[in-house]
Formats: structure tokens, C-alpha cells, sequence
């Protein structure tokens, strides 16, 4: 990302205001002067990714990149969800593969270590 995108992106997340004890207070978490997001816990980084992550990108990145990502917020929205339907279990292993796919369009192959593609075992361990 560029700086300009940076900043953006740093400025859209701290402008974020949340239910309380939803998660932490994202203008906490943002540091304007390194552009960064520091001290997350694991249920901000889920937030981030479910919920923030498509919203903060939206002007930044172009729209094919932008789009799968904003695919891949709404497969973790999914497959964390208190209640999953079994039928849509096929359709969500199915999804993440084509979303890799397209990621591994976009980035280079040092993106995509052990960590990214346990998502894809997940969806398989789910059905």
C-alpha cells in the first residue's frame, strides 16, 4: 500500500466506533505516526477481519482486489457465526478455494505460508 494508503486506512479505523465490549477501542489500537495497528488481541484481529477490514479498504485498493478481499471478510463472518447451516458447508469450502485462487493472483508466494492455507483445512475439518 502506498503511504497516502496507509494513512486512509489508519485514519478510516480509528474514525470506528464500536459497542461496547464488542472490542477494544479501535482509536487505541491505530498508531497514526508508525501507520500501523498495534496491540491487537485475537478477538480484534477477528473483528478487524469480519467486520472493519472490507469497510477501511474501500477507497484504497483497486476493485478486484478490494472485492476478494471483501469475499474473504465475509467467508471468516460465515464460518464464525454462532449457528452454521450444513448445507452451506460445500458452498463455503468451495468459496475459499476460489478466493486463494484469486489472492494468489494479486500476491507473491511468500504471502502465503502454513497459516494461510490452515483456513482451508478449517472449512474442510467443518464438513
Amino acid at each position: 500500500m502506498s503511504k497516502d494508503g496507509k494513512v486512509s486506512f489508519c485514519q478510516c479505523l480509528k474514525g470506528e466506533k464500536v459497542p461496547q465490549g464488542n472490542s477494544s477501542n479501535m482509536k487505541s489500537l491505530v498508531s497514526m505516526q508508525d501507520l500501523k495497528l498495534i496491540g491487537l488481541k485475537s478477538h480484534d484481529c477477528e473483528i478487524l477481519m469480519q467486520q472493519f477490514l472490507s469497510v477501511a479498504i474501500r477507497g484504497i485498493l483497486p476493485k478486484i482486489v478490494r472485492h476478494t478481499i471483501t469475499r474473504l471478510c465475509s467467508f471468516f463472518f460465515s464460518i464464525c457465526c454462532k449457528v452454521i447451516d450444513p448445507l452451506k458447508l460445500d458452498e463455503l469450502e468451495d468459496e475459499i478455494v476460489v478466493i486463494f485462487c484469486q489472492l494468489e493472483m494479486f500476491y507473491p508466494p511468500s504471502f502465503f505460508d502454513i497459516m494461510v492455507h490452515l483456513v482451508v483445512l478449517e472449512c474442510m475439518a467443518l464438513n
